[in-house]
C-alpha cells in the first residue's frame, strides 16, 4: 500500500511576489543568453521556480503549483539559486520538463 505524505500549507513568505519576481528575472536573463535552452522547452508551459537556497519559497511555489488549474499544460521545474549575487554563467539554472504519464 502507497503511503501519501501530507505537507502542511506553509504561510505565504513575505515579499512573495517581489522575490518571485527576481527569481524570474535571474532565469530570463539566463535563458535569454542561452536560447538553445528556451527553443528545448515545451510550449505553452506552467513554470515553477524551485530556489534551492530558500525552502520557504521553494516548498510555497510547489503549494501554488497544486493550487491552480494547468489546463493540460505541460509543467517546466526550474531549480536556481535566489542570491541575487549569483553568476548564471557558474552557478546555472536546471530545467526539468517532467514525461507524461
Amino acid at each position: 500500500m502507497a503511503r501519501t505524505r501530507i505537507v502542511p500549507e506553509t504561510k505565504k513568505p513575505t515579499n512573495v511576489v517581489e522575490r518571485n519576481i527576481a527569481l524570474l528575472d535571474s532565469l530570463m536573463r539566463y535563458l535569454l543568453a542561452e536560447p538553445r535552452l528556451l527553443d528545448s522547452l515545451p510550449d505553452q508551459f506552467e513554470l515553477v521556480i524551485l530556489p534551492d537556497d530558500d525552502p520557504e519559497m521553494r516548498l510555497y511555489n510547489l503549494q501554488l503549483l497544486d493550487s491552480y488549474d494547468r489546463a493540460g499544460k505541460p509543467v517546466v521545474f526550474a531549480r536556481i539559486k535566489s542570491s541575487g549575487k549569483a553568476n548564471l554563467r557558474k552557478t546555472q539554472p536546471s530545467l526539468y520538463v517532467p514525461l507524461a504519464a
